[in-house]
């Protein structure tokens, strides 16, 4: 395989592994903090044991998630450095507010939070922790905008460098509040966000139903599920609704991606959605196509059941994405949200009529249901990044161009190699660390000098 394939394979497999770890400690976070003011509101000690011990995942999960997030960086200037000369000038922005904002004050008060038990106020500690989460969230905003710009690039120019050894043109900012206002990139991260929020809510009821299983720490664990399980359904339909309206995006950005999305080959209006589609790229047709609704995707598309959507046929070959790869990660994406609204649905409902503990067959299908949103969520990425191809910026640079020219194939791999070690190795203590932690459940008793009325807190 060339440098291309090697450095795309080498950035797929850290970006999907990294992203094991953001959605959980995006969702995770605002839990923990809400459990905390909960207690502070209250003073009910079970909801600081509830907030230590989900802290305790929480913090577990946020240093693998900034140990695997800083690789990613390095691939820019590695295998991806005709890209960064390219796009440096808008990409690198945001990334660099988010490093100096949101990931400082993250890790800050994120410190305060785990050392802070006995020496700050109970309101300061909270405060602490909602802190996190707030800058774990915009640590994903400003991410999430850079890359809604290489899906839609905006408030940019691309100027010649005539004589320049290095790089003959590259993006240059010409409009920031364009840049940050971008709407493909808002409507990702609300998208993006939302869902990290439904896989929080999915592990917690995971492993809240492994502890009410046992039977142990009925009332903790019967809280937790029932809070998470509240959380994880307004998440759910909101990432219905922040999913239409990014389609509604991709269909006046990305007219390649929708008809892949839909497996539409020719050119017409007033486009049906087929519940049951087989595509076949070969061929350039639908092999199968079963439970028609009429004008649907048209409708859904552009909010109009008679518009057109541009054809597979009418977009040159070398300019369109593996339609069987995006189609099917579509489907089943959305299959598997789907799914998770229902089974979020019988949590709420089990909760709040208090049958969740004599409800066992449930409390065994929600364990293996956490990795539904994990599943999901790679899903998502498999059909925003390849997509978009064969544009690493849609319609502007392609992913063949950008590719570092100093490098070889034989150095790609080497570190693609090395990268999938250390990460297998990561991912085999990230999850003895989960699951052992998860298994003791929460402390016994409170440390010493910290007692349930939050004194010493």
């Amino acid at each position: 395989m060339d440098v291309v394939t090697l450095g795309r394979w080498q950035f797929a497999i850290t970006s999907m592994f990294h992203f094991i770890f953001v959605p959980l400690t995006l969702g995770l976070s605002v839990l923990v903090a809400w459990m905390e003011w909960r207690f502070v509101k209250t003073g009910d000690g079970t909801w600081l044991r509830m907030a230590r011990f989900w802290g305790r995942l929480f913090v577990i999960n946020f240093v693998l998630g900034v140990v695997t997030g800083i690789t990613m960086e390095f691939q820019f200037g590695m295998n991806w450095a005709e890209y960064s000369k390219y796009v440096g000038d808008i990409f690198g922005a945001p990334l660099a507010i988010e490093a100096t904002s949101a990931f400082f004050m993250e890790s800050v008060f994120l410190g305060l939070w785990m050392f802070g038990w006995n020496k700050v106020s109970k309101k300061t500690h909270a405060w602490s922790i909602t802190l996190v989460a707030f800058a774990t969230n915009l640590s994903a905003l400003w991410i999430l905008l850079a890359n809604g710009w290489m899906q839609n690039p905006v408030g940019a120019n691309i100027v010649e460098l005539a004589g320049n050894p290095l790089v003959s043109r590259r993006a240059e900012m010409a409009d920031v509040f364009a840049v940050f206002t971008n709407p493909y990139g808002w409507v990702k991260f609300f998208h993006t966000v939302l869902s990290g929020y439904v896989l929080a809510a999915f592990f917690v009821m995971g492993v809240s139903a492994w502890h009410l299983l046992k039977p142990n720490e009925v009332v903790l664990f019967k809280r937790s599920f029932k809070a998470a399980a509240v959380f994880g359904l307004v998440s759910g339909f909101l990432v219905l609704g922040t999913g239409d309206f990014h389609g509604s995006e991709i269909a006046k950005t990305q007219p390649s991606k929708l008809a892949a999305l839909e497996a539409v080959w020719e050119t017409h209006k007033g486009v049906g959605l087929s519940i049951v589609v087989i595509p076949d790229s070969e061929a350039e047709r639908n092999s199968l196509e079963l439970i028609t609704i009429p004008k649907l995707a048209s409708l859904l598309a552009y909010r109009d059941p008679d518009a057109e959507i541009k054809g597979l046929k009418d977009i040159p070959k070398d300019l369109r994405p593996p339609v069987g790869l995006v189609f099917h990660s579509f489907r089943l994406m959305v299959g598997i949200g789907m799914l998770m609204l229902l089974l979020s649905i019988a949590a709420v409902y089990l909760s709040f009529r208090d049958r969740i503990e004599a409800s066992p067959l449930f409390l065994k299908l929600m364990i293996p249901a956490m990795a539904l949103p994990y599943i999901a969520g790679q899903l998502g990425w498999i059909v925003a990044e390849v997509g978009r191809q064969p544009w690493i910026v849609y319609g502007v640079l392609k992913t063949a161009d950008a590719a570092s020219k100093s490098v070889d194939a034989a150095q790609v791999l080497f570190s693609l190699v090395a990268f999938t070690v250390v990460y297998s190795l990561l991912g085999a203590v990230d999850a003895y660390l989960l699951v052992t932690s998860a298994k003791a459940g929460p402390e016994a008793r409170l440390p010493a000098g910290l007692d349930a009325t939050g004194k010493g807190v």
